[in-house]
């Protein structure tokens, strides 16, 4: 793959993953502010690692700024891991226990529930592992053509 093409592959990525977390953040804000569904204390961590990453991708994004992966990463896979959490406290009996919330909405309410696995935590992990993948990529795409 010649340099141009390689870039315009690596500017997909970063645009793909930028629409995402538009996306998830809007879908947030939706249900929120819209739909009257107030997030439990886990829905609020997952924002904090969401929110960061429309603003930060969008300038990379706009820039063609392809470093920024090292700062994406993480923030996405932390996320993930958090709704991966909260979908665990939803859907198996039992595991909400572990760490009950103990203030505002119970973390295990499910506000929505598509097709019987479908949750705002499935949501959430769904984009966080999109955007993962989206930086992955990137990594793998850098060191494929021997880029720093």
């Amino acid at each position: 793959m010649n340099n141009s093409k390689s870039s315009t592959f690596q500017q997909l990525l970063l645009y793909f993953a930028w629409v995402v977390s538009v996306v998830a953040t809007l879908g947030s804000l939706y249900f929120s502010n819209i739909k009257g569904y107030i997030p439990c204390e886990l829905c609020w961590f997952q924002r904090i690692f969401m929110y960061p990453l429309t603003i930060i991708l969008g300038i990379a994004a706009f820039y063609n700024e392809r470093h920024i992966k090292k700062y994406v990463l993480p923030l996405s896979l932390i996320g993930g891991l958090i709704s991966l959490y909260h979908y665990l406290v939803q859907k198996v009996p039992g595991f909400a226990a572990i760490k009950p919330c103990v203030q505002g909405v119970p973390c295990n309410v499910q506000y929505i529930n598509w097709f019987g696995f479908i949750t705002i935590p499935f949501l959430a992990l769904t984009a966080f592992t999109l955007i993962s993948i989206f930086m992955i990529l990137m990594i793998r795409h850098d060191r494929l053509h021997h880029k720093k």
